[in-house]
């Protein structure tokens, strides 16, 4: 295939599929439409030319009539008076006028089958058009219907897409939160641990010592305490005098610490 048929074909499948985005067959319906309105109208018109000249020549054939009659009269009247040639010459002109009279009868009835012909034509192209008006109007209104829900179906489907980004950038958003949670919550163990220092207030050195060894002496009371329930008296007698003891060590220490300090 040469390079210009190729292009031909490519321009043309182009151009078809352009008018065919461009045609709306609902103008096309209603052009067609407008097309048979205006043959009925020639047709018409044609049965109203056809009756006119019947007509007319109906006229015709009434006047050659009444022609024909007076001529015959008046022959009657040329041969009472014995004009005989005048008789004769009215009745000749008779003649020819019955001549006539019988080539527009035939004209007459030509023209009255073809008004008949092109009526019975127009009635059928009457019943024709409304019909195709009827089913005009039922394409164009399912043609209305399945374009607005082919426009619904595509704005559903256009918010449809729209939710799924949305819904990308909700669990986007959930995803990050839900990590930012857990961060916080890991650095608020480890500041509860005292892994990390804590900048947000001052730091007390004497008062994280005393927390842990009150921690320990709680410890052994509780131990003691349990040996005692056991029933094991001086176990629990050995735990009391081990927390007395300690909380003297730790009186001492305390004092000890406070006396480099100022006021304290």
């Amino acid at each position: 295939m040469s390079v210009m048929k190729r292009l031909s074909m490519i321009f043309k499948s182009k151009a078809n599929k352009a008018l065919d985005k461009m045609e709306d067959p609902r103008e096309t319906l209603d052009y067609s439409y407008q097309r048979q309105l205006e043959l009925l109208q020639k047709v018409r018109r044609g049965v109203a030319d056809v009756a006119t000249s019947r007509k007319r020549v109906e006229l015709q054939i009434n006047q050659l009539e009444g022609q024909a009659s007076k001529l015959e009269n008046q022959s009657r009247q040329a041969l009472g008076a014995g004009r005989e040639d005048l008789a004769r010459e009215a009745l000749t002109r008779r003649n020819g006028l019955n001549a006539q009279i019988a080539d527009l009868r035939i004209q007459y009835n030509n023209l009255q089958g073809e008004e008949e012909k092109l009526t019975l034509a127009s009635q059928r192209l009457q019943a024709k058009v409304d019909s195709f008006r009827t089913k005009k109007e039922t394409i164009k209104a399912t043609y209305t219907a399945a374009e607005a829900q082919t426009r619904i179906n595509e704005a559903f489907s256009g918010i449809s897409e729209e939710m799924g980004d949305v819904g990308l950038a909700i669990q986007r958003a959930e995803d990050k939160t839900a990590q930012m949670q857990a961060r916080a919550g890991a650095i608020d163990e480890l500041l509860a641990s005292g892994a990390l220092d804590d900048f947000t207030g001052q730091r007390d050195d004497i008062q994280a010592e005393l927390d842990r060894m009150g921690g320990g002496q709680d410890v052994e009371l509780e131990l003691a305490r349990m040996k005692a329930e056991l029933g094991q008296g001086p176990a629990q007698k050995t735990a009391i005098e081990a927390g007395q003891q300690g909380q003297a060590a730790q009186g001492q220490q305390t004092q000890q610490l406070r006396q480099p300090g100022e006021g304290l």
